[in-house]
C-alpha cells in the first residue's frame, strides 16, 4: 500500500518554507533513504511494553530537506548494535545531556543555544519532530545537538555505557492516565535503575509534567530510589528553573488552569547509594540549579 511522504524532490514546483509536499512511495522504499529509519532496533531485541506510539504524522519540505540533509551528520538510529563513544559522535568531550521525548523541538534548541558548553542527545520517535529539530540546529549555528531515532531503553541499556551521561531530562512524557496503561509510564523504578547505571554522581534527573497524578507517581519513585536525592530540601517539587525553555504547548496548559510540576533529583556518588528511604539534596554543582 501506498504511503504519502512529503518531500523536497516531490514536485518541480517551489515551495515556500513549512509547505507540506505530497509524494507517493513505492511499497518498501524506505520514507528517507538517508534519514531515520522506521525501526531501527527490528527484531534484535525482546518486545517490551512501549512508553510511546510512533507518530508518522505529516512531514513539511523544510522538515524532510533537515532530515535529507543533516541526518547522516547529525542523526543517529538506536538499533542497539553498537556502543556509541559519546565524545566522537558530538567532536569532543563535553558533558552530554540525555533529553527524552522533544516534541518538535524548540525547547532543545533554546536550552542548547543557551549551553553551548553542555551537549543534548536528543531522543525521539516523531519524525516531524526530527526534522524541526535539525531544521533548528541548522539555522542557528547549533553543533551540539544530536538527534536519536528509537527506543531510549535500548539506547541506554545497549548503546551507552556506566557513568557516560550528565544529566537526563525527560518534559511531558505521555502520561498514560487510564489504570490498566500505567505499566507504560517511563518513570518506574526499572526505568530509574538502568538511567542509574549511566549517570555520573551529581547528574541531575529533571521531569517535568502537567499530569498532576503522574507528578505525584514521579515523585514517589525518585524518592525512593536509592540512587537519587532530591535537590529539594523539602522533599517535595521544583519551581521551573530558568534553563528549561516555557514551551507553547505547556503555556496553552497554564492559560487552561493546569498546574505543571517539575521534579530536580541529583545522582548521588556509588558508595552512597543504599536504602530505600526518602532523600534530599546533597552537595555537588549543576548549572542552573545553584
Amino acid at each position: 500500500m501506498s504511503d504519502s511522504l512529503n518531500t523536497p524532490a516531490a514536485s518541480t514546483a517551489p515551495h515556500a518554507p513549512g509547505v507540506s509536499v505530497r509524494h507517493t512511495r513505492a511499497k518498501g522504499e524506505p520514507r528517507f533513504p538517508d534519514g531515520p529509519q522506521a525501526d531501527p532496533a527490528g527484531s534484535h531485541f525482546e518486545r517490551r511494553i512501549r512508553s510511546f506510539q510512533p507518530r508518522r504524522s505529516r512531514v513539511t519540505a523544510g522538515q524532510a530537506d533537515a532530515l535529507q540533509r543533516l541526518w547522516p551528520q547529525w542523526g543517529l538510529d538506536i538499533d542497539g548494535q553498537r556502543v556509541l563513544d559519546l565524545a566522537e559522535l558530538f567532536g569532543n568531550a563535553r558533558p552530554v545531556v540525555l533529553e527524552i521525548g522533544f516534541g518538535m523541538g524548540e525547547a532543545t534548541a533554546q536550552m542548547a543555544a543557551a549551553d553551548p558548553d553542555t551537549n543534548i542527545l536528543a531522543v525521539d520517535v516523531h519524525t516531524p519532530g526530527q526534522g524541526n529539530l535539525l531544521s533548528l540546529a541548522d539555522r542557528s549555528g547549533l553543533t551540539n545537538v544530536r538527534v536519536a531515532n528509537g527506543d531510549a531503553i535500548i539506547l541506554l541499556r545497549e548503546m551507552l555505557t556506566p557513568d557516560s551521561l550528565d544529566g537526563l531530562r525527560v518534559y511531558f512524557p505521555d502520561p498514560w492516565p487510564k489504570k490498566r496503561h500505567h505499566k507504560r509510564r517511563l518513570i518506574q523504578p526499572e526505568f530509574l535503575t538502568l538511567a542509574a547505571a549511566r549517570l555520573r554522581p551529581g547528574a541531575i534527573v529533571h521531569c517535568a509534567t502537567d499530569w498532576e497524578p503522574y507528578a505525584e507517581q514521579m515523585l514517589q519513585v525518585l524518592s525512593a530510589h536509592p540512587a537519587f536525592a532530591n535537590t529539594r530540601p523539602d522533599g517535595g517539587y521544583a519551581p521551573r528553573p530558568a534553563f528549561r525553555p516555557l514551551t507553547r504547548f505547556e503555556g496553552q496548559g497554564l492559560d487552561k488552569g493546569h498546574v505543571v510540576n517539575d521534579l530536580l533529583f541529583r545522582r548521588v556518588p556509588h558508595g552512597d547509594a543504599h536504602g530505600t528511604g526518602p532523600r534530599t539534596g546533597h552537595p555537588g554543582r549543576h548549572p542552573g540549579l545553584d
